[in-house]
């Protein structure tokens, strides 16, 4: 019954992640019909709707998934490894990191150079792992482990101090500067080019694969700590490993999409719901899940005002606080 539950789930949300991109590529200010789409898919169109689909839309579209996938499953590995509902890339200052490093490199560097475009990945996992690292050592404790307040907590000190930090850099931007970190931390998908999609592809080609095969691991570090250690798992060694993957993902995503919070917080929880708790099940779900609310969140900053867009990290974050708040109040900590 589960397994039937969990391929109507994939089924119907694979449906609804396909439709949503057919939208997505529609919609702008030059509006493409499907006719138009598909007599570009064959060779033949409009050649310049046939830019604006090619060079424009198609690899925004594909970013949109790929940024929901990263985050979403990013998410589900650091509820899964901390036991606490409320842990998100986001909220611990796992973005916040990664976006220090990247505005540190458009300071010195600026973001003209197509090479920055790989670059940025690299440096955001820089900045996202020492923010990982600074929380886990402040959550850690030898008798404890992990505790699961100590690690919202520490995220939030973390986020609150590198978002400090932000603040001072920005006043030091030139104005092109500033306009492209203004774009960033409203989380607006800026990277809209195949090289963006090349820089961001490789992540998820080996992340995502090594961590669905990981996904009894996570299952076991679910469990009490007595009990995943009783199961023969390294807990803390298990801990680390999974929490780079999680960082990692996080931060491809960030270097790509600016600062979108939320995602890693309500595509889990979502799955968890249809799918329950066990990860063979709830990463492909969260993935989709994850995918499907960013390209929607895109869609509708495109099209809610005429002619302005509303960046996707605003339209996520109007949905995600109100969630947050729900699950904080119902959170038993």
């Amino acid at each position: 019954m589960r397994n039937k539950k969990f391929i109507g789930w994939l089924f119907g949300l694979s449906v609804a992640l396909v439709v949503a991109m057919l939208l997505s590529v529609r919609i702008g200010t030059v509006e493409l019909s499907y006719s138009d789409i598909w007599q570009i898919l064959i060779g033949k169109g409009d050649q310049r709707l046939r830019m604006v689909f090619i060079d424009f839309r198609l690899p925004r579209t594909m970013i949109s998934v790929m940024i929901g996938a990263a985050l979403a499953v990013s998410g589900a590995i650091m509820q899964g490894v901390s036991r606490n509902s409320l842990a998100d890339p986001g909220l611990l200052g796992i973005n916040a990191g990664a976006g220090l490093m990247v505005m540190l490199y458009v300071f010195f560097f600026g973001i003209s150079a197509s090479s920055s475009i790989f670059l940025l990945p690299l440096l955001a996992l820089i900045g996202a792992s020492a923010a990982a690292l600074l929380i886990f050592i402040l959550a850690y404790k030898k008798q404890e482990g992990l505790s699961p307040i100590r690690l919202v907590l520490s995220g939030i000190g973390v986020a609150a101090g590198i978002s400090a930090a932000i603040t001072i850099l920005t006043i030091q931007f030139n104005p092109q500067q500033y306009q492209f970190i203004a774009t960033w931390l409203a989380g607006s998908i800026w990277g809209t080019s195949w090289m963006f999609v090349l820089a961001l592809l490789p992540w998820l080609v080996v992340l995502l694969p090594y961590v669905y095969s990981r996904s009894n691991v996570l299952n076991i570090l679910m469990l009490s700590e007595d009990t995943a250690s009783g199961l023969g798992a390294r807990i803390t060694l298990e801990q680390l490993k999974m929490l780079a993957v999680a960082v990692g993902l996080a931060a491809a995503a960030v270097s790509v999409s600016g600062s979108i919070g939320f995602v890693g917080l309500i595509a889990p929880h979502i799955a968890r719901i249809c799918v329950g708790a066990r990860h063979q099940r709830l990463l492909p779900i969260s993935a989709l899940f994850g995918a499907l609310l960013v390209t929607i969140a895109d869609i509708l900053g495109r099209s809610l005002m005429n002619g302005n867009e509303i960046p996707v990290g605003v339209v996520i974050a109007v949905i995600g606080a109100p969630y947050f708040i729900f699950l904080l109040l119902r959170a038993k900590i």
